[in-house]
């Protein structure tokens, strides 16, 4: 992370050097002497100020935008820049950036989280909550509900009023709420199939974590074709019971319970309905998969000819993460997998001049060469992203794993634009800068 000092020509600027400076110096000081009273004291004042440094935050990003902050270093947004140049994950920059847009537009909102009355968590939430209020709402309307929200974070945490602010329109505007609910509950049932959605992404535990929303006939679908796969490995028919026996008399005999009607009475596990889950991944045919990124939808797994053959070395996907040795012989015979088997038989990469668009299998290769976009600080998937000459077919370049990279489409069009110049950083990434 960068620690060059600011050269203030502007007030704020000027502000944020010397609370720097102050913090540089407390930092080294012990604070064991500091007595219980002082040191609550202490504890509210900070919180105070990282609020309203929040505020501050907020407003110097929308200022960096207008102004296409970091946009000549070939970065897709100033915050993209922001997040790469600070070592920020992605999500959270964002995040920030979409709290800065809204409490811009709400300038009471502004006002308390600058003076520290309100802290941030705070600030998402009032501005969530009065993003409910309609736009043909009358003038009134949003400046009352704005009071509201910022009367009851008063007394009330983020989550409180997350709960408090859906019921907002109710206590402003009793009429209009009404009026708004049935507007929106049409809207909902019209608009529910265009409201499917599946999102994943990777925990950095060895797991991966997702949210997905269907219509209801496609989620009953899912739901019971997870629960066969479950029931069928979790269940054991149960033999009859003999004559003049019951099933009591079957379960439990001198107080002992039959573990095979145990194991058909109990329900479903989370692990097991997970496992099901999984099952129904792997069971999906390659060949009725779409293509993307010029490829079938397939994971690519990379491993040495010695894990192939019963080693221990760990084996990688080409989205970077790594699997054992035992799990990557296990993917290696199934259908939907593309094994890569570095020392094996290999594929023809090279094409010279007879061919010039990438083959799949160039396209994996430079897929798990690459690890998705070569530009500096972007992290598209290799599935998103488009195979790039570095020698211009038009002069005289092949079509080769070595002549090629791949490239979002934002930055592959930037790669082809001449205010663009570009060299390749120390760790082999594509770095752009703006022409003067």
């Amino acid at each position: 992370m960068s620690t060059k000092p600011l050269h203030p020509s502007h007030p704020v600027a000027a502000a944020v050097a010397r609370i720097e400076t102050e913090l540089s110096q407390a930092a080294g000081v012990p604070v064991w002497s500091m007595a219980a009273e002082e040191a609550g004291e202490v504890l509210e004042a900070l919180t105070r100020a990282r609020a309203q440094a929040d505020a501050l935050l907020l407003r110097v990003l929308r200022q960096a935008e207008s102004v296409e902050t970091g946009l000549e270093t070939g970065a897709t947004s100033t915050t993209n820049w922001w997040a790469h140049r600070m070592r920020m994950v992605r999500r959270d920059a964002h995040a920030l950036r979409r709290l800065a847009t809204q409490v811009e537009a709400h300038p009471a909102v502004a006002e308390a989280l600058e003076s520290g009355r309100i802290l941030t968590d705070q600030a998402r939430a009032i501005t969530e909550a009065l993003e409910q209020v309609p736009e043909d709402a009358e003038a009134w309307v949003l400046p009352a509900a704005t009071e509201r929200m910022l009367d009851l974070a008063a007394d009330h945490d983020a989550k409180d009023l997350r709960v408090l602010g859906r019921r907002l329109l109710e206590v402003v505007d009793p009429a209009a709420a009404d009026a708004e609910e049935a507007k929106r509950l049409e809207a909902e049932e019209r608009a529910a199939r265009e409201r499917v959605g599946f999102g994943i992404r990777d925990s950095g535990d060895g797991t991966m974590r997702g949210w997905f929303t269907l219509p209801t006939a496609q989620g009953e679908m899912l739901r019971r074709q997870v629960h066969a796969i479950a029931w069928s490995k979790h269940t054991t028919q149960p033999a009859q019971p003999a004559a003049g026996h019951s099933d009591h008399d079957a379960d439990a005999v001198d107080g002992a319970v039959d573990p095979v009607q145990a194991q058909r009475h109990r329900p479903l596990s989370r692990t097991g309905l997970g496992e099901a889950f999984c099952e129904l991944i792997e069971s999906r045919p390659a060949d009725t998969l779409p293509t993307s990124g010029g490829i079938s939808a397939t994971v690519v797994v990379t491993m040495e000819l010695e894990t192939l053959l019963g080693g221990l070395k760990a084996a990688s996907l080409d989205t970077g993460s790594k699997i054992t040795a035992g799990q990557a012989r296990r993917l290696a015979c199934e259908a939907g997998i593309i094994p890569i088997v570095l020392g094996g038989p290999s594929v023809v990469l090279d094409m010279g001049r007879r061919r010039r668009f990438h083959t799949p299998a160039q396209r994996i290769a430079m897929g798990v060469r690459d690890g998705g976009c070569s530009a500096a600080g972007c992290d598209m998937p290799a599935d998103k992203c488009q195979a790039h000459h570095e020698t211009p077919w038009s002069k005289g370049g092949s079509t080769s794993v070595k002549d090629g990279r791949f490239y979002c489409p934002s930055h592959h069009q930037m790669i082809h634009d001449p205010a663009y110049q570009h060299h390749l950083d120390k760790h082999g990434k594509v770095r752009f800068t703006r022409r003067t």
